[in-house]
């Protein structure tokens, strides 16, 4: 039976009057009598007598109305304590990271869990190799992540933090020890790549192909960790692009980290799967948007 038709049942047996009835649904009269016909069809006898000049119960009608309105009473309340329940914002949510809980995401949880102290996060590692597929699985809910997202499926917060990136190398590296280097001296590094799943854009904003100006620069082999990259760039067999904070994060005594130059900012934010989307994720995104936009 068509929730719809008892709900216009219930509205014509207290107007008894097929106009205000529509009025009250945003239907059409037509409609209205359409889903009556339909209901007295489904019944096998009528619930309604018509006349042009009033409109009124039958008795079975009558008797109808006294069986269904307690249980229709019960399910709208039953949905009314759903929707309630969707809009509250407790349990767990399960937030994704980038290899590294920099400060501005142990910062983000602290700020969210002090507004909303009924909501515990579960912070879970996200691979740099394969950065939207535990967010597609549904294993976390919400994720930081680089920005912009190329992604029509997913949806994007507003930018946290810009820093900007810091290029490692192995102490024996001839660019060790620098102050800085520019964008276009890349050229002359071979830079450790990533394997996996990740998109292609993504893969060329953590070790791009060619500098600024368009001028190639070599690649030194994939890894799919920021660890395994490390290991490699100890082991002076390429070079690795961190941001700031991370390059902090894993100050190490076999490799030196020199900023880089010329390069657009490494801009962190939260995204998360549009059809997925939560109050939880809606009060997350709010509460960490605010925290950033101060530190911008």
């Amino acid at each position: 039976m068509e929730f719809r038709e008892l709900e216009c049942f219930l509205v014509l047996s207290q107007e008894l009057h097929f106009a205000r009835t529509a009025e009250r649904l945003y239907l059409s009269p037509g409609r209205v009598s359409q889903l009556m016909r339909s209901l007295e069809t489904r019944i096998g006898a009528r619930l309604f007598n018509r006349t042009s000049r009033r409109v009124r119960l039958t008795p079975l009608g009558e008797r109808f109305l006294a069986d269904l309105r307690p249980s229709y009473d019960g399910l709208a309340d039953a949905v009314s304590r759903a929707k309630a329940a969707a809009r509250e914002v407790t349990g767990v949510i399960r937030v994704g990271f980038l290899a590294t809980p920099t400060d501005a995401v142990t910062g983000s949880v602290r700020a969210f869990e002090r507004r909303y102290p009924g909501c515990e996060v579960e912070l879970v590692e996200i691979p740099l190799s394969d950065p939207f597929g535990k967010l597609r699985a549904g294993q976390v809910d919400i994720a930081f992540t680089l920005l912009p997202v190329d992604e029509p499926d997913l949806v994007t917060g507003a930018a946290l933090n810009r820093v900007p990136y810091q290029l490692g190398v192995s102490v024996r590296h001839p660019l060790a020890g620098r102050a800085s280097i520019g964008a276009e001296e890349l050229a002359s590094v071979p830079l450790i790549g990533l394997a996996g799943p990740a998109p292609r854009w993504w893969r060329e904003r953590l070790a791009p192909s060619v500098t600024p100006s368009g001028r190639p620069i070599p690649r030194a082999g994939m890894v799919a960790t920021t660890q395994e990259g490390l290991t490699q760039v100890a082991l002076n067999r390429g070079g690795e692009l961190l941001c700031a904070p991370t390059a902090a994060y894993h100050r190490r005594p076999d490799i030196s980290f020199v900023p880089v130059t010329g390069l657009p900012p490494s801009i962190l934010g939260l995204a998360w799967v549009r059809a997925a989307e939560t109050a939880a994720v809606r009060a997350f995104d709010g509460a960490v948007s605010e925290v950033g936009m101060r530190s911008l």
